[in-house]
């Protein structure tokens, strides 16, 4: 069965360098021992990691253990849902991409909140 991104067409790859996902495939999608919901596509501004490293979520620091080079304002990452809104609660949220996060966020996040934060079409391109 294909994925399905928010706006109900196949999930598209979010970032293959660095690579992203929760499955380490390139894409937002997950299976049942991801417990962050690691569905939101984004491009990381130097804003939001610092939001996240400031919670306790280091995105910066290389972590070679978990295949995991670190990430710079720029690069697309698939982020946790919970954490997204919450950037975006507080006025720091990355900007998304739609065409490759995931359906399911919509039970956590409603579609006009992302299209409000999305990337224009051209500049979504990998």
């Amino acid at each position: 069965m294909t994925a399905m991104n928010v706006l109900g067409t196949a999930l598209q790859a979010c970032s293959f360098d660095p690579l992203t996902g929760f499955l380490r495939d390139g894409c937002c999608s997950a299976d049942e021992h991801d417990r962050g919901t690691h569905l939101v596509c984004a491009r990381v501004t130097a804003e939001f990691l610092a939001f996240s490293r400031a919670r306790g979520n280091d995105l910066v620091t290389p972590r070679p253990q978990w295949r995991f080079a670190g990430l710079r304002p720029g690069d697309r990452w698939c982020l946790c849902a919970s954490r997204w809104l919450e950037a975006h609660e507080a006025g720091v949220a990355p900007p998304v991409v739609l065409e490759a996060t995931h359906a399911l966020v919509l039970r956590l996040i409603p579609l006009a909140t992302l299209q409000a934060s999305a990337l224009a079409p051209r500049e979504a391109g990998p």
